[in-house]
């Protein structure tokens, strides 16, 4: 059961269980009332009737067969025509041709299979805001127009009337969300710990989206707010095991005051520590403060690294740490110029990461897409200026890289996830490469990056489940959830005094 069961009205069914779909599906249990069949599930039960017997069961082989195979593991290799064998949701076999007994089979040709993408950053309760700062900045400016800025206006209006039970809509429907668009990985950072409760609810809306989640456990607001203490508890409750989807990161905010102890719980627990680093709000000569005395490590994931110094990121490589950059956010509110190439030329690991809904989408192809033109646009630019060791232009693979296996490095599950290798979790998408916007196909990783968008994703499996199929969501009610997701905007946006007006200017 989830937070929005209601164990006084078992007809309805709840909104994030598959049997909801599985048991009418298969004609084996009605529904006690017909007004549950939405149209998400009527449309869920359509696509399950096509889903092969015995995929992802216990001790039942599952063979991806007949795709387009970009395994992102240069030892694996890629495969024009290629096979992928799953079992116990693990990738067992990558190869041209696999015989599998009587495995289970996904048909995928015409389909490029490779790893799920993974965002290493992305504020998931903000769900219920999205589009409503799409011309923010980060802080206000002075000028009118940006009184409504995501620092007052989101952090200090919206957040701070957040209940559990929003917290909770907003992370399910956000992660969902993102499944829809091949995601299987996340960093939800969220900054909405008020109170254990909201922390509960953050934890548990991101663990019933049932894909591979980490956990960021940042700051909140208000007198029931126990950040950083209650990290011990929580990963004491939640995170006991380090075999499960999802795992947990602590946030170290240097902006804020005490942020040293967070730091200190962080490093006790053994957790990596994720923090912004942006120029805008004068974060350098801390940064270089506590680089300068040896205080970065490679479990650091330096989120955006936008305004630093020389000796900043020298600090930061040296000691092994992670970037996390989301480039369309950073053009577009202000956080300064994106780095792509600084953390090329460092050495350090770069991942992509979708931020914040209330301003842009949070889809991967966006992200690759805003990181290749960009970094293109000044390598180009220098050369177009007569310089002459102008940097290497980035291809459409690196772009890819980034957005798969870079990103699971940086959330220390590199091992666990982000290529086709055997052994690694069986968190994979399709992708329909013969869809109107690809056809006909001529190169994979630049139809991938350069042509594609969620529509593309036609399948997508976490851990060996399939949670999207032949595209269609399946395991949620969707109609219902959007219904939460709107009454929780309603409550929120009345509690900050902001009207919902769809066609006045946002925030």
């Amino acid at each position: 059961m989830c937070r929005l069961c209601d164990s006084n009205k078992p007809e309805l069914a709840c909104p994030t269980r598959r049997d909801l779909l599985t048991a009418t599906a298969v004609g084996g249990v009605a529904l006690a009332a017909s007004v549950l069949l939405t149209s998400s599930v009527a449309a869920q039960q359509t696509a399950l009737s096509t889903l092969p017997e015995g995929i992802g069961e216990p001790g039942r082989k599952t063979l991806i067969k007949g795709g387009i195979v970009l395994s992102v593991d240069d030892a694996v290799g890629n495969f024009p025509v290629g096979d992928v064998l799953i079992e116990n949701g693990r990738i067992v076999a990558v190869a041209a041709n696999i015989d599998a007994g009587d495995a289970a089979i996904i048909d995928a040709t015409g389909k490029i299979v490779m790893p799920g993408f993974i965002d290493t950053h992305h504020h998931q309760f903000e769900t219920a805001l999205r589009s409503q700062l799409a011309h923010g900045i980060l802080i206000n400016d002075g000028r009118a127009v940006n009184a409504a800025n995501y620092y007052d206006t989101v952090l200090q209006k919206f957040s701070l009337v957040y209940r559990p039970q929003d917290v909770y809509i907003n992370e399910l429907f956000g992660g969902i969300s993102q499944l829809d668009a091949g995601v299987t990985t996340v960093m939800d950072v969220s900054q909405i710990h008020h109170s254990p409760e909201h922390s509960d609810a953050a934890i548990e809306g991101l663990r019933d989206g049932g894909r591979r989640g980490v956990f960021g456990y940042f700051e909140g607001w208000g007198e029931g707010a126990r950040y950083p203490d209650d990290a011990r508890r929580i990963k004491e409750q939640y995170f006991s095991s380090n075999d499960q989807l999802t795992t947990m990161i602590m946030g170290g905010e240097i902006y804020l005051p005490g942020y040293e102890k967070a730091w200190e719980v962080g490093r006790d627990l053994g957790l990596p520590i994720a923090l912004h680093v942006v120029g805008t709000f004068g974060m350098q000569p801390t940064f270089d403060e506590l680089g300068a005395a040896g205080l970065f490590s490679d479990d650091n994931i330096f989120i955006h690294m936008t305004g630093m110094s020389d000796n900043g990121w020298k600090y930061a490589a040296d000691a092994g740490a992670h970037i996390s950059m989301a480039v369309p956010i950073e053009m577009h509110m202000r956080h300064g110029t994106p780095p792509i190439q600084q953390a090329i030329d460092s050495g350090m690991g770069l991942s992509l990461s979708s931020d914040v809904e209330c301003t842009m989408t949070a889809d991967m192809f966006t992200q690759m897409r805003g990181l290749i033109t960009l970094q293109r646009m000044f390598a180009n630019a220098a050369a177009l200026e007569g310089v002459a060791d102008f940097p290497t232009l980035m291809q459409p693979m690196d772009a890819i890289r980034h957005a798969t296996i870079a990103g699971a490095e940086g959330l220390k599950l590199g091992k666990v996830t982000g290529s086709l290798t055997p052994g690694k979790a069986a968190d994979i998408v399709l992708l329909d490469a013969r869809a109107i916007n690809v056809a006909p196909l001529n190169n994979v990783a630049g139809a991938v990056v350069t042509l594609m968008e969620r529509s593309n994703v036609d399948t997508v499996i976490v851990d060996g489940q399939v949670k999207k199929w032949q595209g269609q969501l399946i395991g949620f009610d969707i109609d219902r959830l959007r219904t939460e997701l709107e009454a929780s905007r309603d409550y929120i946006f009345a509690q900050a005094g902001v009207d919902v007006d769809l066609f006045g200017e946002p925030g």
